[in-house]
């Protein structure tokens, strides 16, 4: 997980993910929008190989890039617990359910009572 939060870290590697993410390219096609030189590309793309990140097929003498995300479960489950809900998050909607629960009862209590006071006879004085 290190190596790829690590290998995530650079803009231009990020960059090369989001191209590989259309589909494999060549070395050379992806240093090609890139301003720095291609060795620098070249050891982006080793970082990325050594992540797990992508994977490289060699056809003749050209190198072939293709996304590999597989590698990113470890750290997609470390954010996903972290963005999972707390402690205080089960308590509070434990408590908010109470709460409903509790209004609930009270109104329908309160039907009750409003249905028999207007279905009570009066009684009749006789004089």
């Amino acid at each position: 997980m290190d190596a790829v939060a690590q290998a995530l870290a650079d803009p231009i590697r990020r960059e090369i993910l989001v191209m590989l993410h259309e589909g494999p390219l060549t070395a050379g096609a992806i240093a090609e929008p890139f301003a720095v030189s291609r060795p620098a590309i070249s050891r982006h793309l080793r970082v990325l190989r050594e992540a797990a990140l992508v994977r490289d097929n060699v056809n003749g003498r050209e190198r072939e890039y293709a996304l590999a995300l597989d590698a990113l479960a470890p750290l997609e489950a470390f954010l996903a617990q972290l963005h999972g809900p707390s402690v205080w998050s089960h308590r509070l909607d434990a408590l908010e359910t109470e709460v409903h629960r509790v209004r609930r009862g009270r109104e329908t209590r309160e039907q009750v009572t409003e249905t028999k006071s207007r279905t009570k006879p009066t009684k009749r004085k006789t004089a």
